[in-house]
């Protein structure tokens, strides 16, 4: 009978055929949900979308219209060049100079640390007068080093030791200064690879080459010598050398440029070897200069002081 036939659902009989199409229809659902989430899937929806590029770093991103940060922003300029060094006054060149008895020079740029010169610039000859530069400026330094600033009658000394070339008062100062100790300190503080102590421990005989007598300008005239506070003080009193020992680098230079080089040099009689030992030392702009000669005793002073000119006009650049 058809009422034998009913179905409790309740107790979990038979399902309805609309009941069955409900739940197809929702689990369809659920699906196409699950798929427009899935990031990759084509049915991705805008949204899920940028949920998915808001996790990734900036270099996985696309790099399309409007997402190339480097599309957005203007490049860096190129940097330009650094304009070349103005040449030094000096040419390097191989003189053949019709001068008796050794001569050597070397030239130092100041801008670079470059070092030109003579074939045998590295030999050394006895520095005479040329030396009291380093002297007068190891003094200052260490009075200053040490708190202490000397007295007017002490600079007036060092004055004349520069300008005039005194030797009495030179050696005063070098007394002071430890004698050869002070001279080990020039080698070492100046970086000098020629040089050395004089065996008698005099300054006289100090030897140094054109190459580091280039080197000793370039420590003066950056401050290392003298320090900070005296530096500018000696390069002025070089810069007024007068007298017997004005002459050799600088007169080689138009007169409107001769004051402004400053120099020390030295010259000395050797009557052990017989031989006159001339030496010129000069600071410029850019650079620092080194000349020594060695000739016959007979021939005189005249002759070498001429020369360390002659010497420098030979390799001075054209239009200097």
């Amino acid at each position: 009978m058809a009422g034998n036939r009913r179905v409790d659902r309740r107790n979990g009989g038979e399902a309805s055929p609309v009941r069955l199409i409900a739940v197809a229809v929702i689990l369809i659902g659920l699906v196409l949900v699950s798929l427009r989430l899935l990031p990759g899937s084509p049915f991705e929806s805008s949204a899920a979308a940028k949920w998915g590029d808001a996790g990734s770093s900036a270099s996985d991103r696309p790099t399309g219209s409007g997402t190339d940060r480097s599309a957005r922003q203007p490049s860096s300029p190129s940097p330009s060049p650094s304009p070349s060094l103005e040449p030094l006054p000096f040419v390097a060149r191989n003189l053949d100079l019709n001068i008796e008895g050794w001569y050597s020079w070397s030239v130092l740029d100041r801008r670079t640390g470059k070092i030109i010169g003579s074939k045998n610039m590295g030999e050394t000859s006895t520095t005479a007068s040329m030396i009291k530069a380093w002297i007068v400026a190891d003094y200052l330094r260490r009075a200053a080093d040490a708190g202490q600033t000397p007295s007017d009658a002490k600079l007036a000394d060092a004055t004349r030791i520069i300008r005039d070339s005194d030797n009495t008062r030179a050696e005063q100062f070098y007394n002071q200064v430890d004698r050869d100790a002070s001279i080990k300190r020039l080698i070492s503080m100046c970086k000098l690879t020629d040089s050395s102590v004089a065996p008698d421990g005099g300054w006289s005989r100090t030897a140094l080459s054109p190459r580091d007598t280039a080197r000793m300008g370039n420590c003066i005239v950056t401050g290392t010598a003298a320090g900070p506070k005296w530096t500018k003080w000696l390069l002025n009193e070089m810069k007024q050398v007068r007298g017997a020992g004005d002459f050799g680098i600088r007169k080689a230079f138009p007169a409107s440029e001769q004051k402004t080089i400053a120099i020390k040099n030295g010259w000395i009689d050797r009557t052990r070897e017989q031989e006159m030992h001339i030496n010129c030392l000069a600071i410029g702009d850019t650079w620092t200069m080194g000349v020594m000669v060695k000739y016959p005793i007979n021939m005189g002073y005249d002759y070498g002081m001429k020369n360390c000119e002659k010497i420098t006009e030979a390799l001075l650049r054209p239009g200097t």
